[in-house]
């Protein structure tokens, strides 16, 4: 399953950090998209959306709303199977033009996930 991480940041004590550590241990092809960092736990990173090959299963949201409207027609574009909008990351607007694009959306940690099984469901 390919999981792209919007918003990937190499430092250690960031969530998104810790999600690409856990998904990729959990055996996940990881895509970290940033512009700022060329690799991040050893996994070239993207600068953006639209150079994701598609499919792609599960996109999983580390940045604020703010940050998001701008690519929300990218993600559309892109059509994931789903996107999680982790805490912080609430859009109802940008859910809503998902959702309407026939694209699962989900409130939820995606470390939380991970952590009780319920990441693939």
């Amino acid at each position: 399953m390919k999981v792209a991480i919007l918003g990937a940041s190499p430092k250690e004590d960031r969530y998104a950090h810790i999600a690409q550590k856990r998904l990729m241990q959990a055996g996940y092809q990881v895509i970290p998209l940033t512009p700022f960092h060329t690799e991040i736990l050893g996994v070239p990173t993207l600068s953006s959306i639209n150079q994701i090959q598609p499919p792609l299963d599960t996109l999983t949201l580390y940045l604020g709303s703010d940050k998001l409207t701008p690519l929300a027609d990218e993600i559309i574009k892109l059509h994931p199977r789903r996107v999680i909008f982790n805490p912080g990351t609430e859009s109802p607007e940008i859910e809503s033009c998902l959702q309407q694009s026939g694209i699962k959306t989900e409130r939820a940690c995606t470390l939380v996930l991970l952590s009780t099984g319920q990441f693939e469901t």
